[in-house]
């Protein structure tokens, strides 16, 4: 008897895998029979079952988990969709269908991953399926070396305003071949994230510098994770104030309070680097 309670109650805990693989999958299905398209029953499918298997070797103490869902899913994203497939999975291609008036590929892609999707699993993206931070966090600064450049924030603003503005102009244009620059654009705008990712990642001391000051897509993913059901928790009576979380986190999240209004609270990527650092299990 004790035996079979033991094993329930460690089976008990990859259920959060299994829920979020069971969302993908219910998103695959609805996708598949309203759009009446294979592909995404296959597409949702297999980033589902990425997620569930990442999530459950985390749960189960692989340091490789994480990164192992970020090259299964952002490799699968960058080279299969966007570049044999030819779709433009950038923000620039999420314009470009939302004028098209098309409910396909990006805006589909945002709507559960960037729009929607994070009020269940707030910037879960960034944290696992992000080809962009994919290479970023190889980088060797994964703690951040200096304090966070508050006022560069803006940047960020200024790239998603730009990206509006060139799909925009594109379409007042009637540019001829739209949908083959946008694969130009994807290219080109993928290398241009890298270059300037890693070199702000070098010239901060920062893996994830990119995503704090220069990444437009946040824009989306900010105001949604306020509010997200799946977040990090802390016990302030368990927490002793080490630092040790808040030093170890790559967004410089304040993650030893339990607000919602912490400082960068809209910044976690679900790592769980905190969980790890802490030396009391304040942090869940």
């Amino acid at each position: 008897m004790r035996k079979r309670t033991k094993n329930s109650r460690g089976l008990s805990k990859y259920v959060p895998s299994a829920l979020l693989f069971l969302l993908f999958e219910a998103v695959a299905v609805t996708l598949w029979l309203t759009k009446g398209n294979l592909f995404y029953l296959l597409n949702f499918s297999y980033i589902g079952a990425c997620l569930g298997l990442g999530t459950a070797l985390f749960t189960a103490g692989k340091r490789y988990a994480r990164h192992f869902v970020q090259l299964a899913v952002g490799s699968y994203m960058l080279l299969y969709l966007g570049v044999i497939s030819q779709e433009n999975m950038q923000i620039e291609g999420f314009w470009y269908y939302l004028f098209l008036g098309v409910f396909e590929a990006a805006t589909i892609h945002y709507a559960v991953a960037k729009i929607f999707g994070p009020l269940l699993f707030g910037r879960g993206w960034c944290g696992y399926a992000c080809w962009t931070a994919m290479v970023l966090d190889f980088l060797p600064y994964k703690q951040p070396q200096e304090p966070r450049k508050k006022r560069l924030g803006i940047l960020r603003y200024v790239m998603f305003a730009l990206s509006l503005a060139l799909v925009s102009g594109l379409f007042l244009m009637k540019a001829a071949h739209l949908e083959e620059i946008m694969f130009w654009i994807f290219l080109a705008g993928n290398a241009l994230y890298y270059i300037a990712g890693i070199a702000l990642a070098f010239l901060f001391r920062d893996n994830r510098a990119f995503c704090k000051y220069l990444c437009p897509i946040t824009v989306f993913l900010k105001p949604m994770s306020y509010f997200s059901l799946l977040r990090v928790h802390c016990d302030e009576e368990k927490c002793i104030h080490c630092g040790k979380c808040l030093r170890t986190c790559p967004m410089d999240v304040e993650v030893n309070r339990e607000s919602r209004k912490r400082k960068n609270g809209t910044e976690c990527i679900l790592c769980y680097e905190c969980t790890k650092a802490c030396p009391t299990k304040a942090l869940h």
